[in-house]
């Protein structure tokens, strides 16, 4: 099932859904780990599950000559895979991320094609972020500098129109198109107009639903759902969540991602470093309790991999 159809469901029954985000394994490991961590949440029957995509890097050996080689190499590929195997083990459905970054179209087109294949028919399409090796983000020769182009692709195979042209018999993919929203700005937008006219477009160009990066304060999430319903957006916006959980990410997430810290949990986690799991939690629940309430259809958390405290927090509200 297309996952836009499972948030219009939970709007239209006014049943709030809970869904996480995954990351695939680290090469050389095994599925096992990815199981471990959805198997303590899956008596919350989530709507879907997310799985991340995650560029090259570029590992630097020394040759027997004494040289530095240089080799691109990704430390968690297999996002396709895992989503498969995810969804046919636990029958929820899978959102496998898609990103521009390091890919042409035509690595685009052949893992779309893989998805459909395997039955997976949502994805969530994202520019993603520049290569450690790079000063900026830098598309592909032959890929998409922004989400919105990646969004028309993925919209056009829908029509059955490929990189090179339309297919004389064509089996038609039916991907529900989810993309990122970002209610505090994303990092490399001009200003928050500028942002949201990004977002816009993004729609415009097939998306289906917005999934907003991490907040913590729940204003902001209301805001930014305001303004965007101000300028036309009117598809669905998933509220996403991380639960704060070492004192670092006080100042390491503002910095990664551009985002604020209330000040009322800065004092708790400075005035308590040794609980800032434990308070972490506390504040992940009473945001989801005050999201569950004013009625969204489904709130995503972001996991890392570690799932025991989205346990606590879904113990609490679902």
């Amino acid at each position: 099932m297309n996952v836009v159809t499972l948030i219009r469901e939970a709007q239209a029954t006014g049943h709030t859904r809970f869904a996480f985000e995954l990351l695939p394994p680290l090469k050389g490991e095994g599925a096992r780990g990815v199981y471990d961590a959805i198997d303590p949440l899956a008596e919350f029957d989530p709507a879907y599950i997310n799985v991340t995509f995650h560029r090259e890097g570029i590992k630097r050996t020394v040759g027997p000559d004494g040289r530095i080689e240089e080799h691109v190499a990704r430390r968690r590929p297999g996002t396709v895979g895992i989503s498969a195997a995810i969804r046919r083990k636990y029958g929820v459905e899978t959102v496998p991320h898609l990103i521009c970054g390091g890919l042409s179209k035509y690595d685009i087109e052949d893992a779309l094609i893989d998805m459909d294949f395997l039955g997976l028919h949502n994805v969530l399409a994202l520019r993603g972020d520049k290569s450690k090796s790079e000063p900026r983000f830098t598309p592909h020769p032959q890929g998409h500098a922004h989400a919105a182009d990646l969004v028309r692709q993925i919209a056009a195979m829908n029509r059955g129109e490929f990189v090179d042209g339309e297919a004389e018999v064509c089996h038609h993919s039916k991907f529900s198109i989810g993309v990122a929203g970002y209610p505090e700005t994303h990092l490399d937008a001009a200003n928050p107009e500028a942002d949201l006219q990004h977002l816009r477009e993004k729609v415009e160009a097939g998306a289906d639903y917005i999934v907003t990066q991490m907040f913590y304060d729940n204003g902001r999430y209301f805001e930014f759902v305001e303004r965007c319903r101000r300028i036309g957006i009117e598809v669905p916006i998933i509220p996403g969540i991380k639960p704060l959980a070492q004192p670092r990410h006080l100042t390491v997430l503002p910095a990664l991602f551009g985002i604020t810290m209330p000040e009322a949990l800065r004092h708790e986690v400075e005035a308590r470093p040794d609980r800032a799991r434990d308070i972490g939690i506390e504040w992940a629940t009473m945001q989801a309790r005050e999201l569950k309430a004013a009625g969204v259809p489904v709130i995503h958390f972001y996991t890392m991999g570690r799932t025991d405290n989205i346990r606590r927090i879904a113990q609490n509200v679902f």
